[in-house]
């Protein structure tokens, strides 16, 4: 199956996927009490009230996804990633909640904060390891087959089923800790749990977290999946460490934020997606492509939400806009920035405790083209995981074929997502 990203030049803001046009358009808008003053102010400084952005490699494009196979046309129908693995999100759900119980009524209202119904989240890592399971699901070589993995057995899935909870247990963990150290006051649309129950039960209710996961995995009996999901634990805490111990040199370093952003966002679900290639059997480039997928689509992921936290509303996000900035993180949009406007290190240099610097450096980004560079960054990005996903063996079988195209689609919707 050949699937292929085609970015065609044109002039209008439509998104065509799978023959369907939907228009995309970004509002800005921030924290109208950033300068105490009028919101309609504070939006003009990020590229206008109103903005409608596009990609390609120079900015006004249109994005036009195809998906080309020799197949029948029912291969060609959309297909909608998260309808696909629904049933099996719900199962997944319902065992988070149960896997987080605890003897101690406090800590167990702690822990299930964000697992409750109505607000788990777009269950977005989950949905991309059962679809990576799905689109692995194919003959093993006979080099490295064996009994164990002889067919996609029931217990095969319920082993992969388990890598995503473990991967969502650490996620949340992480988000937990992560509105500590920001001092956050809001996270999915309501209170974050440090905010609601203070900071030391937000940071046992993840350390809780942390440690159902770890019981979890060693259950799989698999210890280059442990030592996979393990080394994950320890990037998080290598990634939130360089956030908050830069010097002026590496503020100022896309290589320093790439990496950064890797150990922070993108190693959890690279490395969650080996761990389903690995679990399966599969070879160890099979693995690696697992891997590249997941690594490529969560720095996309991330540059995404980096220009979403200066382009989306706090009701959109489920937290504050322009909260990076304020906290003094650096991300893609201003450094791309600072490459056009150097005058622009030096405000970042001095910090931005003072509302007049944040003002500024938002004037810098509105005459910069560093929205857009971080926009077509995400691009190269998914790119690299359509790629992946195309040098995979090849495979007949129609649940193959359209767990891959929804793995495409993922990094369609990742590209255009509004929250």
């Amino acid at each position: 199956m050949n699937l292929r990203w085609v970015l065609l030049r044109g002039l209008s803001s439509g998104a065509r996927f799978h023959g369907r046009c939907t228009q995309r358009s970004f509002t800005t808008a921030c924290c109208g009490s950033l300068l105490g003053g009028n919101p309609s102010v504070i939006r003009s400084k990020v590229l206008g009230s109103r903005e409608t952005y596009l990609w390609g490699s120079h900015g006004l494009h249109d994005i036009r996804y195809q998906i080309s196979t020799e197949r029948s046309p029912t291969t060609e129908e959309p297909v909608d990633p998260f309808s696909l693995v629904a049933d099996e999100l719900s199962l997944i759900a319902n065992k988070l909640r149960s896997m987080v119980v605890a003897e101690v009524p406090k800590l167990a209202s702690a822990a299930e904060y964000f697992f409750k119904m109505g607000v788990e989240g777009k269950r977005f890592r989950p949905t991309v390891l059962l679809l990576m399971a799905s689109a692995l699901n194919m003959a093993i070589p006979e080099a490295t087959a064996n009994a164990v993995f002889s067919g996609f057995s029931k217990e095969l899935r319920e082993r992969q089923q388990c890598i995503a909870e473990i991967t969502e247990m650490i996620h949340v963990a992480s988000l937990l800790h992560d509105d500590v150290l920001d001092d956050a006051d809001t996270r999915r649309g309501i209170g974050s749990l440090n905010f609601v129950m203070g900071n030391k039960l937000a940071v046992l209710a993840g350390d809780f977290l942390l440690s159902r996961a770890c019981v979890a995995l060693a259950s799989l009996k698999n210890t280059e999946v442990v030592s996979l999901l393990a080394t994950v634990v320890e990037h998080l805490v290598t990634g939130e460490t360089m956030q908050m111990s830069t010097t002026s040199e590496q503020r100022q370093s896309m290589e320093y934020y790439l990496e950064k952003t890797y150990y922070k966002t993108a190693s959890l679900i690279s490395n969650s997606c080996k761990a389903i290639a690995l679990l399966a059997g599969q070879t160890a480039e099979v693995s690696m492509l697992a891997y590249d997928y997941g690594r490529n689509l969560g720095l996309a992921y991330q540059l995404i939400d980096d220009v979403l936290d200066f382009t989306g509303t706090s009701a959109s996000l489920g937290k504050g806009s322009l909260s990076d900035i304020q906290h003094g993180i650096i991300t893609a949009p201003i450094l791309f920035a600072m490459e056009e406007y150097p005058q622009l290190c030096e405000i970042v240099d001095r910090g931005f405790d003072n509302p007049e610097n944040i003002a500024a450096a938002l004037d810098y980004l509105e005459k910069s083209r560093g929205i857009e560079r971080t926009r077509e960054l995400a691009t190269e990005h998914a790119n690299r995981a359509i790629e992946a996903i195309e040098a995979l063996p090849e495979s007949d079988d129609e649940d193959v074929l359209i767990s891959r195209r929804a793995l495409v689609d993922l990094t369609h919707r990742v590209l255009t997502r509004t929250k």
